[in-house]
């Protein structure tokens, strides 16, 4: 304040010191240092061999994020977490003197920019490329150590080039079971083609190969291939002109994207045979560095069950219905079988008329059996798979056939119902009602006996008893089989046996896994490399006629229909550009008129292999080159165990990604392991799932979101209230994101605080792995604390370093050694939020220290500056600069703790007197445990506890305590 002639006073704002360290300060230093990375290619990691070749030590890190849609809404402060996590880690391992390969793509293709290019005409690529454009800009501004070289994007026709080659490696490979001593791998089609040819394997109706025609030995031989078509169930989405994957299907029965009505429908289809590896799918789950979480997901979606497959003889004809069940030991509780609406038994089996007296309960009110199962079939595929399942109104239909239980000869009645899918085990069921909660609905809807086969425990209630206890009601003498008394393990050897002697089954394994939908009826999405020719035959396109573009098309909607209509029919956007897919070809037997697929593959197609492009991205001979791929994933047993599937040596993501893309990417990944082209068996040795950031978020009295940065609070003696334009609203929590409009931008941050305090702040709030909140208040904790550590260095006056020569005393150097001894460790093991207290802790003591001395000692001052480049790493290099270092820290030195000062001099033990902690001693570090006895027993609080009683026993616990049994 200032004294005025007429004695007032007036305010004077403070003087801001020249070089403070402020949001303007930060983001100069910011841009300097970003344009000094890329004139320096200060991130670019060598390769062996290729485009990309240096000198490439031994040493490597393989870092990646699952990379991102470019969503053209931009980004929130939620979105870099995890982008963030991976460069401090990175940067860390490269400071260490490995060489890191870190970058970032884009999952480009998408049905976003291709519902806004039929709302408004914009082509797909156009939207996509000014989305990424605007993703760049937003991750670019974040500091973060990318390969730029490296970039890639799914939609880049030199990337899609190699992801139809791939499909076509796929196409033209077969799983021999027989293969690797039985646990079975893919091989060329040409071996399985020589096989029959030879004889070494006969037809399937024994006819010699050479006898029969040109297309029948291609059905054969397609019949085999890992990716082939089939006419098959599928999720058909009128809504959205295509059909999608049963992982695609929310609860619901609607589109994962755009909430459209799903329905059931044959279509002929591509498909992936990804069942083929079920078994090394799960098996490997083993030698991965994966959360549990995720494991258990991937097993349970695979469902891998140990049972039987058991045949019921149908009465009355030579017919047979064969099910698989996981509770063979059940066999006597059948009382009734159930098929899937879509089992092609229905059709043969379905009586002509309604036996006499049938419950009228079976009929549904059709006059007869065929009219009943047309009705019901109809009403079955206008819902999901899903919806099917979670249904728990039991609904069905009689076919008026019956069949024979094989264990007791009881004749049973066959029924058609939805909660039976064709996608798990044979599409029919054995109905055990007393031991299954759904065939238990079923039954007592359709008044059908109950036979109880385990014995529930006294207090049962009643209802189908799911749990453990011997098998009861369950022998047939005169067959030689009782299972009377047996616990489960038992019960079920004992019938597997006994099915498979007398010739009515035999012991299995099933799985839920189904094979991979991979036909998409859209535009946006990479054209299959195939064509047709006049019988129909699919044949794979020469390598030299690859890529396969996407032609132009003035119409980029799938054929007008009702969304709500199940039977409209699916017509891709590829079919209306007639000159594209009729075309002549000369592929090898000179020119000839061929039909392009018009179907696109899946978004999952080009995130199945990213990481493989990521490591040689110039590469116009080879998707990777076997060198440079064994480099970068190969097998590492001397570092990782002898088990080392190899693979990304860290890969981040969320959790939401742990059975479709994981899944499906796993599966090329083998395959491609398998013939021979990869060294490695998985593509990401170790997975991380990083947490959410959520934010309060606010409703109206309608129930409506308002933006949450237009709420302000209001305290009252009752209170917090929360106002938006004068009216109160209510404050809940959730995900960042723009439909709860409580979305904080990025840009937001940077501009007030700068990115480093962005960075800081985000690896401050709490573990990488747990959702946390966003608190905008908060943030300027983050930014103080870069401020002191810049007068540590600074003056904010002078611009001139504070920097002495002084040596620090020995306290300080202890302080400084456990804090690099913290940091390393909370580094590699992805613990920031950690490593940021303990550098706060050290900074502050630093400044209580030397703030009113004449500078900061070098020697405790520059370690320091290292330790937070991981994080603020614009601000670490400005001051690393200024303290006189010509070459970027970005490689190095990280510091190393002196082992000398990370040993205590003294030693504090907590002393219990029967079992309760009575006082605690210090003794020097050096003391034998009969000193530390010594010094516990004279402890004043001790003596008067035990009160001249001699203990009964004194126990030393090296290092941690005295337990005194008095």
């Amino acid at each position: 304040m200032s004294g005025q002639a007429d004695g007032s006073t007036t305010v004077v704002a403070e003087e801001v010191p020249p070089f403070r360290y402020t949001a303007e300060t930060a983001t100069k230093i910011e841009q300097r240092w970003q344009r000094r990375w890329e004139e320096r290619g200060t991130f670019h990691a060598p390769n062996p061999v290729g485009s990309l070749k240096g000198d490439a030590p031994e040493d490597k890190l393989f870092v990646q994020d699952m990379f991102p849609y470019p969503s053209g809404s931009g980004l929130h402060v939620g979105h870099p977490l995890g982008y963030i996590g991976t460069d401090v880690y990175a940067r860390y391992h490269r400071m260490l003197g490995r060489n890191v390969l870190h970058t970032m793509g884009f999952d480009s293709f998408g049905l976003p920019a291709e519902q806004y290019a039929v709302q408004t005409g914009t082509h797909p690529r156009t939207t996509t490329e000014a989305n990424i454009e605007r993703f760049l800009r937003q991750i670019r501004r974040l500091g973060l150590g990318h390969d730029e070289r490296r970039r890639i994007a799914t939609t880049d026709i030199e990337f899609y080039r190699w992801t139809q080659w791939i499909f076509l490696q796929i196409f033209n490979a077969w799983y021999d079971t027989e293969a690797d001593g039985g646990r079975g791998r893919a091989r060329p089609i040409s071996v399985l083609e020589e096989q029959f040819a030879s004889g070494a394997r006969p037809t399937p109706d024994g006819r010699p190969w050479a006898e029969l025609s040109r297309v029948e030995q291609r059905r054969i031989i397609d019949s085999y291939r890992l990716a082939y078509l089939s006419e098959a169930p599928v999720n058909w989405a009128p809504g959205l002109g295509t059909v999608v994957a049963n992982e695609e299907v929310t609860a619901e029965g609607l589109t994962e994207r755009g909430n459209f009505p799903v329905f059931r429908r044959n279509l002929k289809q591509w498909m992936m045979r990804i069942t083929a590896y079920a078994d090394r799918l799960v098996d490997d789950l083993d030698r991965l560095d994966w959360p549990e979480k995720v494991k258990t997901m991937q097993r349970n979606w695979i469902g891998r069950s140990q049972g039987a497959n058991v045949v019921f003889p149908l009465d009355g004809s030579a017919g047979q219905i064969e099910i698989f069940t996981t509770r063979p030991d059940t066999l006597f509780g059948v009382t009734f079988m159930v098929l899937a609406p879509e089992h092609p038994l229905v059709d043969e089996l379905t009586a002509t008329a309604w036996p006499e007296g049938v419950d009228e309960r079976w009929t549904g009110g059709a006059t007869t059996p065929a009219e009943a199962v047309a009705q019901y079939r109809r009403a079955a595929s206008m819902k999901s798979d899903l919806d099917r399942q979670e249904n728990r109104e039991k609904t069905g239909v009689f076919t008026g056939a019956w069949a024979t239980n094989p264990v007791n000869g009881a004749r049973i009645p066959v029924f058609i119902a939805d909660y039976v899918l064709m996608g798990y085990g044979t599409g029919a069921i054995m109905a055990v009602p007393g031991e299954d909660t759904r065939d238990f609905e079923f039954a007592q809807v359709f008044g059908l006996p109950v036979v109880r086969t385990v014995q529930p425990p006294e207090d049962f209630e009643g209802g189908a008893y799911t749990g453990e206890g011997p098998r009861i009601n369950s022998a047939n003498p005169q067959a030689g089989l009782d299972l009377n008394g047996l616990n489960l393990d038992d019960a079920k050897k004992a019938v597997i046996t006994w099915l498979e002697e007398h010739g009515h089954g035999r012991g299995t394994v099933q799985y839920k896994l189904r094979d991979w939908l991979f036909a998409r009826q859209r535009y946006w999405g990479e054209p299959f490399p195939i064509v047709y020719d006049e019988d129909g035959v699919p044949l794979a396109l020469p390598e030299d006629q690859l890529p396969v573009e996407l032609p132009e098309v003035e119409d980029y909607s799938p054929r007008t229909f009702d969304p709500e209509d199940a039977d409209s029919e699916p017509e891709p956007p590829l079919a209306k550009a007639t000159a594209w897919a009729n075309v002549e070809l000369d592929l090898g037997d000179g020119l000839k008129h061929y039909q392009r697929d018009t179907n696109v593959m899946p978004q999952w197609a080009g995130s199945c292999w990213y990481q493989l492009r990521y490591i040689d991205p110039d590469n116009d001979e080879r998707f990777v080159d076997p060198v440079n791929e064994q480099y970068w994933m190969g097998k590492k047993p001397e570092l990782h165990g002898p088990n080392d599937p190899g693979g990304v040596d860290l890969y981040v993501g969320g959790v939401e990604h742990a059975v479709l893309h994981l899944l499906y990417s796993r599966f090329w990944h083998k395959v491609l392991y398998d013939l021979g082209y990869l060294s490695s068996e998985e593509p990401y040795r170790r997975l991380y799932n990083q947490g959410y950031i959520q934010a309060y978020a606010y409703t109206d009295s309608r129930g409506v979101y308002v933006p949450a940065d237009e709420v302000t609070e209001e305290h009252t003696e009752h209170g917090v209230r929360y106002l938006y334009q004068g009216q109160e609203v209510r404050r809940e929590y959730g995900k960042m994101g723009k439909s709860l409009k409580n979305s904080v931008s990025p840009d937001e941050m940077a501009d007030a605080y700068g990115v480093d305090t962005l960075r800081l702040y985000e690896m401050s709030m709490g573990p990488l792995d747990a959702s946390r909140p966003w608190v905008t208040k908060d943030v300027v904790g983050s930014h103080r604390f870069l401020q002191r550590l810049w007068r540590n260095v600074v003056d904010e006056h002078t611009g001139e370093l504070r920097v002495t020569d002084e040596q620090p005393d020995v306290e300080m150097l202890r302080a400084l050694h456990k804090t690099i001894a913290g940091v390393r460790e909370d580094y590699a093991e992805l613990r920031f939020n950690t490593a940021v207290a303990k550098l706060i802790e050290f900074n502050n003591r630093i400044t209580k220290a030397y703030s009113n001395a004449a500078g900061t000692p070098r020697a405790v001052v520059e370690p320091l500056v290292l330790m937070v480049a991981p994080l603020t790493p614009h601000l670490a290099e400005e001051l690393w600069s200024r303290l006189g270092h010509d070459e970027s820290l970005a490689h190095g030195p990280f510091p190393v703790a002196d082992e000398e000062y990370l040993v205590e001099d003294t030693v504090e033990y907590p002393i219990q007197v029967n079992g309760k902690v009575r006082s605690r001693v210090v003794v020097p570090a050096s003391a034998d445990q009969d000193a530390v006895r010594a010094a516990a027993l004279a402890d004043e609080k001790i003596v008067a506890t035990l009160d001249g009683r001699e203990p009964r026993k004194v126990i030393v616990v090296p290092g941690r305590l005295v337990n005194v049994v008095a």
